[in-house]
């Protein structure tokens, strides 16, 4: 079974199913979500994640809250409101923002032109359909483009998830890697299990291994000795949020893979969309970092042998924890990033700015 065969989101006009990504890779079930509501929750609750799979399913929750009403004003009113909720419930990922927006532009567009609430809800449906589309569209073209940067026979570590499951599909850092796999390089995978939610063990892992692509589970901690070794050839990691300045936000631990990129002298990439570039956050410092439940800290979630689902505490009861969910790496410690629009490198002020004209 191929991973993208399993879609994160999907869509059946009025219902988004989404795979909950907290089950991988044990089960495969999806969530119906009816209402924004329920998209809310599913992208706090991380049932869904990824940058540019929040933004997808932001747009579509957006979409939601304009159905069966037919009162122009209170559909507005519903709109606008189901809009700040959503944007509360991830504050790292720029995509969700993003998308928002561009759903609202949307709505003022119809409204303004006299659409009825039923023409307002279909406008907005084709709206969030298109950022689905275009995501899609894009993670293959940030595939071709990154595969130009890794060699034949080479051995990749990347941290986190950011393939089909964290996007409309393909993938970001693993779309390149699929890219390269797909044109005939034999490539190598080294998954960081990514603590404490372990997107790399659950997730990363998975995809690859549906692929057939070589991978290796690692811990966080064993990533220096590799390095040490000469094993990696590259890093690919994904993006929640670039800055103008190409200071990257993305899931914690990062910035230490990068620092020790840079001592080994091993080319450091990030893959993301534009959609995740903020022109408006002028450097790292600007980016909001999520900070996490405890839970997430003190707490893992296993199988017994019946399939239930149960939770396995790791931690001492009442124990003080912080859980930044993301951290920065600074533009001075990135080889290059890979867009749908293209590859940029440094000066990253000028660069990023080329991407918008």
């Amino acid at each position: 079974m191929k991973s993208d065969s399993v879609k994160a989101i999907v869509w059946n006009d009025p219902v988004l199913s989404l795979l909950d990504q907290r089950l991988l890779p044990r089960m495969v079930e999806y969530i119906r979500c009816e209402t924004p509501d329920q998209v809310g929750a599913a992208i706090r609750e991380m049932v869904v994640r990824g940058a540019p799979a929040i933004g997808c399913c932001a747009a579509y929750g957006v979409a939601l809250a304009a159905r069966d009403i037919s009162d122009e004003k209170e559909l507005t009113k519903k709109v606008m409101a189901a809009a700040a909720d959503l944007r509360k419930t991830r504050p790292t990922a720029v995509n969700l923002n993003w998308a928002i927006d561009r759903m609202l532009l949307k709505l003022e567009s119809v409204t303004a032109a006299g659409g009825s609430s039923e023409n307002v809800y279909a406008a907005l449906v084709r709206e969030a359909e298109s950022i689905f589309e275009e995501d899609l569209d894009g993670n293959r073209r940030i595939g071709r483009f990154g595969s130009s940067l890794i060699q034949d026979s080479a051995t990749v570590l990347t941290h986190c998830n950011a393939g089909s499951l964290a996007t409309s599909g393909y993938g970001t850092a693993l779309g390149v890697i699929r890219a390269a796999h797909e044109s005939g390089k034999k490539i190598a995978v080294f998954a960081d299990e990514t603590r404490p939610y372990l997107q790399g063990a659950r997730l990363t892992a998975w995809e690859l291994m549906q692929d057939g692509i070589d991978v290796t589970l690692i811990a966080d901690n064993m990533s220096g000795h590799f390095f040490q070794k000469g094993t990696f050839d590259a890093v690919i990691v994904g993006a929640d949020r670039i800055a103008a300045n190409g200071d990257t936000a993305n899931k914690i631990g990062t910035y230490m893979v990068a620092v020790l990129a840079r001592a080994h002298n091993v080319p450091f990439y990030v893959a993301a969309p534009v959609s995740t570039i903020d022109l408006h956050c002028p450097d790292g410092a600007a980016i909001p970092i999520e900070e996490r439940s405890a839970v997430e800290m003190t707490e893992t979630r296993g199988w017994d042998e019946h399939g239930q689902m149960h939770t396995i505490s790791v931690a001492p009861q009442g124990i003080a924890t912080r859980h930044p969910a993301f951290d920065v790496t600074p533009s001075s410690l990135i080889s290059a990033i890979i867009t749908d629009r293209g590859i940029i490198r440094a000066p990253y002020l000028e660069s990023v700015r080329s991407l918008f004209p």
